[in-house]
C-alpha cells in the first residue's frame, strides 16, 4: 500500500502503529529516523498516513487535518488492520494525542512524542485534559523547551497514574537542542527511541 510503511521485522511479536504530525506525513524525516530506529530494536513499526495527507499526496494541495472523529477513525482502521500480536499505538505531536484518545482499542500502549498540550503561547487551550483519567501505560515524551507545553508548565501536570512524562533534554517540539547545550538532534532521537523501546518491552513483557 502507498501509505503504509512497515519497517522492522514482519513476524515481530510487537507492533509499534506509529502516526505522523499535523504538517508533516510518515515520510518526514523525523518520523523515519525514529521509526527505523526502533524497528532495529526488532519490533514491526508501522507508519501511515491520515487522510488528508494522502489527499495533498495525490493533488499537492495543502490542507488542514481533518477532524477528530475522521483522524480517530482512519488511526482505528489501522489498528485493526495491520495491528499483530502486542500492540503499541502512538505519534508524533497531533498522531500521539489522536492515539490517547484510542485506549479502549486492544492495545498494550501508548507513545506520545511532542504532546501537543496548548498551542504555542496559549496555555489556557488545554488539550490534555483527558489525561488525568488514561488508564492504559501511557509514555509521554516531551522536549524540555516545547512550546506546545514545556518542563516548566507542566510540573504539576494533572497526569494519571498510567503516564509516564519523560523529558528530552533541552528539546524543542521535535526534540532539537541547542547547540550550546552539549546536546545534538541525532542523540535526542537516539535517546527517544531508546525509552520507546525500553516502553513497549517493559508493558508487552
Amino acid at each position: 500500500m502507498n501509505n503504509i510503511i512497515v519497517d522492522g521485522p514482519e513476524k515481530a511479536d510487537v507492533t509499534f502503529i506509529f502516526a505522523h504530525g499535523a504538517g508533516a506525513d510518515m515520510h518526514h524525516e523525523f518520523m523515519e529516523a525514529v521509526a527505523k530506529q526502533v524497528a532495529n530494536h526488532g519490533i514491526r513499526v508501522v507508519r501511515f498516513n491520515f487522510p488528508y495527507m494522502i489527499k495533498r499526496a495525490e493533488d499537492g494541495k495543502r490542507r488542514p487535518p481533518d477532524r477528530a472523529p475522521k483522524l480517530l477513525e482512519a488511526f482505528t482502521e489501522v489498528v485493526e488492520r495491520f495491528g499483530r500480536g502486542k500492540t503499541i499505538i502512538g505519534g508524533k505531536s497531533m498522531g500521539g494525542r489522536m492515539a490517547s484518545h484510542l485506549e479502549t482499542l486492544n492495545i498494550q500502549g501508548i507513545v506520545c512524542l511532542g504532546f501537543p498540550f496548548h498551542p504555542p503561547g496559549k496555555p489556557e487551550k488545554d488539550k490534555g485534559e483527558h489525561l488525568a483519567d488514561m488508564v492504559k501505560p501511557t509514555l509521554i515524551l516531551q522536549g524540555e523547551r516545547d512550546t506546545f507545553g514545556n518542563r516548566d508548565e507542566l510540573a504539576c501536570y494533572p497526569f494519571s497514574d498510567a503516564i509516564r512524562l519523560t523529558f528530552v533534554p533541552d528539546g524543542d517540539h521535535s526534540f532539537k537542542p541547542r547547540k550550546a547545550s552539549g546536546h545534538t538532534e541525532t542523540g535526542n532521537r537516539q535517546l527517544a527511541a531508546e525509552h520507546i523501546v525500553s516502553f513497549v518491552r517493559e508493558v508487552c513483557q
